[in-house]
């Protein structure tokens, strides 16, 4: 429900990203809000995201996603950052104003919206483990930390990237960050969350032993048209529930779409038409 002569541009920076949903889920945001937009999907490779934003911007961009590999090295590009952005040290969303490029992070409030709202979860005093240490954890550990959590732990193959992230963070809260060849845990967690890219790759990362439990929600940020390896291997651990971050890929996007255009869509429809096409 566009006028493709006069639409306002938007889209989404990543490399890869043919596997993105994100022009689905904007197009129906559109169409449901009645915005006159469109929604372009556009392969960066690393280190050619500063020319690709700037081209984007001049030729009448009005804000950008920015995924993976960019979301630290967005930062550089912004003119002003919102709290949360500045906290997490990633970006996901730009907008631009007169030339000025405004970034913002919101992957940390698309995952506690879809933990709390679409999947019932009490995360207040809940023991969770994050495992991976890129910049999908660094956006969701302050949001995950104002819920008041027990103990948050973030694992890593390589420690000492799991390290600085809890210590940017050890002010908000209990983070603590270990290597994947820890010690074995002493009791499940409540949710475990997969921010590694191993989902991308097919791959199954060396998790934590006992780390899932039959109380655990295991929560993957990635998401496809099958389960993941690591919702495969979740369920195989005998976790109560292990589900793919489709919820917060749509809830994320809603925040974007509310920046951009001032207006908050109704998710549930665009979730359960999502998760229809996933089955």
């Amino acid at each position: 429900m566009t006028d493709a002569q006069t639409a306002d541009r938007y889209g989404v920076m990543g490399y890869p990203i043919k596997h993105s949903r994100s022009p689905v889920i904007h197009r129906l945001f559109a169409i449901q809000t009645k915005q006159n937009m469109q929604y372009e999907m556009l392969q960066v490779a690393a280190g050619k995201l500063e020319q690709a934003v700037d081209q984007f911007m001049r030729t009448g961009g009005r804000g950008l996603n920015v995924t993976m590999p960019h979301k630290q090295d967005a930062q550089s590009l912004c003119d002003v950052l919102s709290d949360r952005a500045r906290t997490a040290g990633a970006i996901n969303t730009l907008t631009f104003h007169d030339r000025e490029v405004h970034g913002d992070n919101t992957d940390g409030i698309g995952l506690l919206r879809d933990l709390a709202i679409n999947l019932n979860i009490e995360l207040k005093g809940s023991r969770i483990l994050i495992l991976g240490a890129g910049g999908a954890t660094r956006g969701i550990t302050g949001p995950l930390l104002e819920v008041q959590p027990s103990h948050l732990l973030i694992a890593n193959r390589t420690e000492s990237r799991a390290e600085e992230i809890a210590e940017a963070f050890e002010e908000d809260g209990p983070v603590e960050a270990c290597g994947f060849d820890a010690p074995e845990v002493d009791q499940p967690f409540d949710l475990v969350i997969n921010a590694t890219s191993a989902g991308f790759n097919g791959e199954t990362p060396p998790y934590p032993a006992g780390c899932i439990g039959s109380d655990t929600l295991a929560y993957d940020l990635s998401y496809g048209l099958k389960n993941t390896p690591f919702a495969d291997w979740a369920s195989a651990q005998g976790a109560a529930r292990s589900v793919m971050g489709w919820g917060m890929l749509v809830e994320q996007a809603a925040e974007s779409f509310t920046i951009w255009r001032g207006v908050r869509p109704d998710t549930a429809p665009v979730l359960a038409r999502m998760k229809v096409n996933a089955s």
